[in-house]
């Protein structure tokens, strides 16, 4: 399963020291269950799904808050996992990545969406503005993940006698845990305390907002210069 791994460039700690070996884990039980990538897939979706319906339908409460945070970060855990199972098998293919990618994007705007939500039924919030938080959060977290997938798919790949790549820095690896979707999960488990899930999700937007404004500019010179 070790082989089955994507290359670490450009992943924080969290993905590579937690997700994808949780992930390695499910997708040797998903190979044993006989189970196809693609309803690895699903499985990531139904428990995405679930942990985003409960957010935006219960009342918030720690036992709430450890529930969306375990349903999100299971979800999270296979969907690493549908990659590894395709890699392993020799299974990838344009609709299981297809899948994949609508899958990620339904679960970014969806568990913001629950955030809106939740603000609104049950948190008495300073004022209306706030609502306006888990719209901007979306905003952010959508255009990061498509931007970068689309720069990904827009820059040439390297052909062979290319130079290697440099090895993984673990220095950027650090700098992207607050964008790392595992560690925004995290906030969830302060959604017993109404002040603190606020000023929490509030401190990842900023972030969010920040990193999105470098990676625009930094995607946008990569692909001028192809």
């Amino acid at each position: 399963m070790r082989d089955a791994q994507k290359t670490a460039k450009g992943v924080s700690l969290y993905s590579r020291y937690v997700n994808r070996p949780a992930g390695r884990v499910l997708a040797a039980a998903a190979y044993r269950a006989r189970l196809t990538p693609n309803q690895v897939t699903l499985v990531s979706a139904a428990f995405s799904g679930a942990a985003v319906a409960a957010l935006a339908l219960g009342r918030p409460s720690w036992p709430l808050a450890v529930a969306v945070w375990a349903g999100l970060v299971v979800g999270f855990a296979f969907d690493s996992a549908d990659g590894q199972l395709a890699r392993l098998l020799g299974a990838g293919s344009p609709a299981g990545e297809w899948l994949d990618h609508v899958v990620d994007c339904a679960k970014i705007t969806a568990v913001h969406a629950a955030v809106l939500i939740t603000f609104y039924r049950h948190f008495g919030l300073p004022g209306d503005g706030w609502l306006l938080l888990p719209l901007g959060f979306q905003l952010a977290a959508v255009l990061i993940f498509f931007g970068g997938l689309l720069t990904d798919k827009l820059k040439p790949k390297a052909g062979p006698g290319a130079p290697a790549p440099a090895p993984p820095s673990r220095l950027r690896a650090v700098a992207l845990l607050p964008v790392d979707y595992g560690v925004f999960c995290l906030v969830f488990l302060l959604l017993g305390s109404e002040r603190a899930f606020r000023l929490g999700y509030l401190a990842l937007f900023a972030v969010h907002a920040l990193f999105l404004v470098a990676f625009l500019a930094k995607w946008f010179r990569e692909l001028r210069r192809v």
